[in-house]
């Protein structure tokens, strides 16, 4: 292969690396959602961190490797950080530990280290501000380097001081969290009132957190604990007088902390935690390890990306045994017909856990599962469940194998598997689970940001023919969305205020709602940069299309064959009535 050709490949995959990383950021950081476990993501950065090492010329100042987490929501005002919040290399395995540990030894030329060690708490990582001894404000991690002013919501943990015993200017950094007993009751009371409920302790804080009403935030039962410094003018010498300087000024400091004597005591320390960690009231995920000197981490320095002088380790989900008692089909809104695990209930990883993904046919296959088997269960990125294998001994010969449906549960239409695809899928555009698919999609935080429309009333408003396909949100009355059960007032004009203020989102946001096929939330951005009107687009070939960088002949090929769909025209003129912005504004 020519030095061009292994350059292109390489640009090629880095950019497809980059736009997969990003995603994943998203989810984790901003969303809270991961989809893949952190071996598997690390897996992905490792192999675009030595894709840029090998090929200088591909480096970018916005690839992932240079950045942390994921661009901060736009609902709350950002809020730079002064000295930027980085976050950690994960380590794995003891192996993983040494590498490190050789890695400062080198670097600091010293035999033998202090390292500080700490339980790294599951939650949402904040900074708090303070002036003159007082909080002033406080904002989320975000990417790194500006977050989200939360500082209203934050003023309602009872456990964060308003005022510090000193008039000091300093920023403190901690974790807010959610107790498992708390988590619990929050659930048994979100599910009372019919609301969705929260996967885990550490979405329902990031949740409470991104309450737009502070007082929503208030009857959460949110707690802090707090493990480090941003700009400050204390004089310190290591980590452990740092959280001892925080405590004396009325902070919560987790009180399971160590000074360890080198490595030995360091993984003593995870192991003895790693058995432990169910005893404590409250989540962890790993054990955060830092060089305990200050002048040491000074000169060890950061990458663009996270501190030299500190890693976390993570431990590896926890994994459980449970029977799978049926396997229910779900039709998505591209017609994705994906098979669903009904397991007998276990707990696992705070939160219980009932159903698991299958993803497609050859899934199923490939681990050659039945209905009635015993399968061990975990949480990937410790919030999606996920089946690892099937328990084979344990197998009685009663189980039953599955077969995917030939006709869709919902319409009744064949279903077909298309040449080179994993999905079986229903063709029929008019199908009733695809078009409320469409509406929850629609309506998502990162499409539209209808607030309040989720899949319950979605599904609603379609059996009672007041919607039938998005354009006919913008129609909808208070007085028809009052006919509903359970839709009082007060809910009809928030669900219209809602829809009203969804109608001015740039183009991007309108493109990715509309659930084009292959079209994610990048291609629709690109496209709305490069074509900035509807109509431009709507006319545009699939060779116009293909000129934009990153488009391929998949997504150019899919959003001309939308515009061309009959269905389409007729729901583009009622958005385009009811007054919605087709345009991409100019960024400043």
């Amino acid at each position: 292969m020519n030095i061009n050709n292994e350059l292109n490949l390489a640009r090629q995959r880095a950019a497809e690396l980059r736009q997969i990383i990003d995603e994943h950021n998203y989810r984790y950081h901003v969303l809270d959602q991961p989809v893949i476990d952190d071996a598997e993501f690390d897996q992905l950065m490792r192999e675009l961190q030595e894709l840029e090492a090998k090929h200088p010329e591909l480096q970018d100042p916005d690839s992932p490797t240079r950045r942390v987490g994921g661009e901060p929501l736009s609902f709350f005002e950002p809020l730079e950080h002064k000295i930027p919040m980085l976050g950690l290399d994960n380590a794995f395995s003891g192996e993983e530990l040494r590498d490190f540990d050789a890695r400062i030894r080198k670097l600091s030329g010293a035999d033998n280290l202090d390292y500080f060690c700490e339980l790294k708490i599951d939650g949402l990582a904040v900074s708090l501000q303070y002036e003159n001894g007082t909080f002033k404000r406080g904002s989320t991690r975000g990417d790194g380097y500006s977050g989200e002013n939360i500082t209203a919501n934050l003023r309602t943990i009872r456990q964060i001081t308003l005022h510090l015993p000193e008039p000091l200017n300093l920023e403190v950094r901690g974790e807010v969290y959610i107790n498992r007993q708390d988590f619990e009751k929050l659930n048994r009371q979100r599910e009372e009132e019919g609301l969705m409920l929260f996967a885990n302790p550490r979405n329902a804080a990031a949740g409470s957190l991104r309450q737009l009403d502070p007082r929503l935030a208030a009857n959460r039962p949110l707690k802090l604990f707090v493990y480090g410094l941003g700009e400050h003018e204390l004089t310190l010498k290591t980590q452990s007088e740092v959280l001892e300087n925080l405590e004396q000024l009325h902070f919560p400091v987790n009180p399971n902390r160590k000074i360890c004597r080198g490595l030995d005591e360091v993984w003593q320390f995870c192991l003895h935690w790693r058995e432990k960690r169910r005893e404590l009231p409250y989540e962890i995920d790993g054990i955060v390890i830092k060089v305990n000197d200050l002048a040491l981490q000074k000169s060890l320095g950061s990458t663009a990306r996270s501190p030299r002088w500190a890693i976390a380790y993570k431990y590896p989900p926890e994994e459980k045994a449970t029977k799978i008692i049926d396997i229910q089909v779900n039709v998505g809104r591209t017609g994705a017909i994906t098979p669903v695990a009904i397991l007998e209930p276990i707990n696992l990883s705070g939160s219980t856990v009932q159903r698991s993904s299958l993803h497609n046919e050859d899934f199923i296959a490939d681990k050659d599962i039945h209905i009635g088997d015993t399968v061990m269960v975990r949480k990937a990125g410790e919030i999606i469940p996920e089946i690892i294998k099937v328990v084979t001994e344990k197998r009685t010969g009663a189980e039953k194998q599955f077969y995917m449906p030939a006709y869709c549960p919902s319409c009744g239409s064949e279903t077909v598997r298309l040449s080179g695809e994993a999905a079986r899928r229903c063709v029929n555009p008019s199908c009733p689970a695809q078009l409320v698919e469409k509406l929850v999609h629609f309506a998502s935080r990162r499409a539209m940001d209808i607030d309040g429309l989720g899949p319950a009333l979605a599904q609603l408003l379609f059996d009672e023919s007041l919607v039938h396909d998005v354009g006919d949100l913008y129609y909808l009355t208070s007085a028809k969305l009052q006919e509903l059960p359970g839709i009082a007032e007060k809910s009809a004009e928030n669900l219209l205020a809602a829809i009203e203020k969804s109608k001015n989102n740039p183009l991007r946001r309108l493109l990715f709602g509309l659930g084009i096929r292959f079209v994610g939330e990048k291609a629709a951005r690109m496209l709305a940069d490069h074509f900035r009107v509807l109509d431009r687009l709507e006319n545009a070939s699939e060779e116009e299309i293909m000129n934009i960088d990153e488009i391929g002949p998949r997504i150019a090929e899919a959003v001309v064959s939308f515009f061309k769909t009959k269905e389409t025209g007729p729901v583009l003129e009622k958005l385009k009535k009811a007054g919605l912005n087709f345009s991409e504004p100019l960024e400043e």
